[in-house]
């Protein structure tokens, strides 16, 4: 039985802070390049409290969204669908419904499952969705910086140096994260373990199964 304390509340509080406070360094960084004064970020007093609270305002909208959920690698594999193949194979009259396995799933991951495993799940869930949020934030503003850049050039005749290395960085965060993705990958092998373990503790999990189907 899982009873010690896991560090799941630790990772979500990363996982909100990290791309809020990235949105945020990306809105300061292209308003510094385009020479773009903000008053409320002109001096520590009032500009960290603001950063912070924008991190965390940003970074909850983030969370809240839930987008990196709709990806290909993050639905594709999960655990629960092996509990819904095996619940198929027990009782193919009345197995559980998609519902229902991840609910066992989660119920399984929370209690039974070692506290190492569950942290390793949390943790790279949360790697995943940062790298998401990041990829897509960097993307976002890599656009607006390219229509600033022309905008710019459309009234002034000319562009300036910092503003031009602003946008590329941010492109170059983009295309690095984009050609060296490994989030994908590791949320795929994080799948892998735990039906791994699913496996290797069959009679535990068609026990819990035959509980479900029975209510």
């Amino acid at each position: 039985m899982n009873t010690l304390p896991t560090r799941f509340s630790t990772f979500e509080i990363i996982r909100i802070l990290v791309p809020g406070a990235y949105f945020i360094f990306l809105a300061y960084a292209l308003s510094i390049g385009f020479e773009i004064t903000l008053l409320p970020f002109a001096s520590w007093a009032f500009g960290l409290p603001l950063f912070l609270l924008g991190s965390l305002v940003a970074g909850l909208s983030f969370y809240s969204k839930e987008t990196p959920k709709k990806r290909k690698a993050f639905q594709t594999n999960q655990p629960s669908i092996y509990i819904l193949e095996r619940s198929r194979e027990i009782s193919a009259a009345a197995p559980l419904t998609e519902d229902d396995a991840r609910h066992l799933y989660f119920y399984i991951l929370n209690h039974l499952m070692p506290v190492t495993v569950h942290d390793k799940i949390f943790f790279f869930g949360m790697i995943y969705h940062i790298m998401i949020n990041i990829r897509r934030t960097s993307f976002w503003f890599g656009i607006a910086g390219i229509l600033a850049l022309i905008i710019q050039i459309a009234m002034l005749q000319q562009t300036s140096l910092s503003a031009v290395s602003v946008v590329a960085v941010i492109w170059f965060v983009y295309g690095m994260n984009v050609r060296h993705n490994k989030a994908d990958r590791k949320m795929q092998e994080n799948y892998q373990d735990q039906i791994f373990w699913l496996e290797m503790n069959k009679h535990t999990v068609d026990t819990l199964i035959n509980q479900r189907i029975k209510k």
